[in-house]
C-alpha cells in the first residue's frame, strides 16, 4: 500500500501557531498530530509514505528522519495551490500497478481499525470512510443507497444525508484513481478555483465503480484553535501520563507531562497537555495545551494554547480586602 499525506497548506485558522511551523506538527495531547497520525498507520502494512508539502516541508522531513527513520518517505513540493485532488495526483508519478492508495488529510485525527479494509472493501473498488453528524450543513456528505455511494452533496441545505466525508480515503487500484484523478483536472472541474475529491469520486461513480461510507469511531478536528483542544481533551483520556517531574504540585486528571518538562508549586488539570521541557510554576492551569520548552509562572490558564519556546510570566499579587466586599477578575 501507498499512503498519499497532503500536508502542504498555511495552516490560516490555527494563526498565531502556524506562522513559522507546518499545521501538521502543532502539537495535541503531547504529540504533534503528524505523529497521531503515523501512529495510527503503524496498523497496515505500508511500502511508502508519499508526502505532498509546501516550503514547510524540510521541517516534516526532518521530523520524519528524526521520529520514524525506518520509515519509506517521499516528498513532493506542491508548486501551485490548486486544491485537494490537485495535491493528491501530484503523487501519481510514485504510484505503480497493483498499488492500492490511502489518502489521509492532515487536520484531522482518526480512530478507527485500518486492518479491515481488506473485508470493508471485498466488494466495492474503494472507502470514502465517514462519521454522521448532526450539523450535515458544514460538510460534504456521502449519499448512500443498497450499501453504496451514489451522491456527494457539499453543504446540503436539507438532511439528504448525515454521513460526512472526513478526509480519509481508501482506493484498491491506485492507477485507476490516479486516472480519474487527471481526468478531473484536465476537464477543469474547479470550485472556487481548486479541484477538489469529491468531483473525482462522481466521475468514479458515473463510470460503474463501486463506493463505500464506512464509518469511523471519532473523528477529531485539528483545523480551529477550539477544535484542538476539544481533541487534547479526547486523547487525554488514553494518553493521560506523567514523564516529567512534578514537585508540591496537584494534578488533576487527565493530564499529561512530557519528558523533561517540571511542575512546581501548581494546580493542573483537568485536561492539560504539557509538553517536553517546559517549566510551570506557581500556576493553576486547565483545558490547556503548553507547547515545547515554554516557562509559565504566576499565572491562571484555561482554553488557552502556549506555543513552544513561550515565556509567559505573570505577577503575584498581594490584597487587603474587608468584610461583604466582590472582587470579580474576568478573562
Amino acid at each position: 500500500m501507498k499512503v498519499i499525506l497532503p500536508v502542504a497548506g498555511r495552516g490560516t485558522r490555527l494563526r498565531p501557531h502556524t506562522h513559522a511551523k507546518a499545521k501538521s506538527l502543532v502539537r495535541v495531547a503531547g504529540k504533534t498530530v503528524l505523529e497521531h497520525i503515523i501512529t495510527r498507520l503503524e496498523a497496515i502494512e505500508v511500502e511508502e509514505y508519499i508526502f505532498i508539502v509546501d516550503d514547510n516541508g524540510t521541517q516534516i522531513e526532518d521530523f520524519m528522519r528524526k521520529n520514524f527513520p525506518a520509515l519509506e518517505c517521499t516528498y513532493i513540493p506542491q508548486q501551485e495551490k490548486l486544491g485537494p485532488a490537485h495535491a493528491v495526483y501530484l503523487a501519481a508519478e510514485r504510484i505503480q500497478p497493483g498499488d492500492d492508495v490511502l489518502v489521509v488529510f492532515n487536520d484531522t485525527i482518526f480512530i478507527t481499525d485500518l486492518q479491515q479494509i481488506d473485508n470493508l472493501c471485498r466488494e466495492c473498488d474503494g472507502l470514502i470512510y465517514s462519521r454522521e453528524v448532526e450539523d450535515y450543513q458544514r460538510f460534504g456528505v456521502n449519499v448512500v443507497r443498497d450499501g453504496h455511494i451514489v451522491d456527494m452533496v457539499e453543504k446540503p441545505d436539507t438532511p439528504i444525508s448525515r454521513l460526512a466525508q472526513v478526509g480519509l480515503y481508501y482506493l484498491k487500484d491506485g492507477i485507476d484513481f490516479m486516472t480519474y484523478l487527471r481526468q478531473s483536472i484536465e476537464a477543469g472541474e474547479k470550485e472556487k478555483g481548486e479541484f477538489y475529491l469529491p468531483a473525482v469520486f462522481m466521475r468514479m461513480i458515473r463510470a460503474g465503480r463501486k463506493l463505500c461510507a464506512p464509518s469511523i469511531e471519532a473523528w477529531l478536528d485539528c483545523g480551529k484553535p477550539e477544535n484542538l483542544l476539544e481533541t487534547n481533551r479526547y486523547l487525554l483520556r488514553d494518553n493521560n501520563k506523567c514523564k516529567g517531574e512534578v514537585v508540591n504540585s496537584v494534578i488533576i486528571e487527565p493530564v499529561y507531562i512530557g519528558p523533561g518538562a517540571k511542575i512546581c508549586n501548581s494546580v493542573i488539570g483537568p485536561d492539560v497537555s504539557v509538553a517536553r521541557g517546559s517549566v510551570v510554576e506557581q500556576a493553576v492551569i486547565s483545558d490547556s495545551i503548553i507547547n515545547a520548552d515554554s516557562e509559565v509562572k504566576n499565572v491562571v490558564l484555561r482554553h488557552s494554547i502556549l506555543g513552544d519556546a513561550v515565556h509567559l510570566v505573570g505577577a503575584a499579587q498581594s490584597m487587603n480586602i474587608g468584610d461583604h466586599s466582590v472582587l470579580e477578575t474576568r478573562a
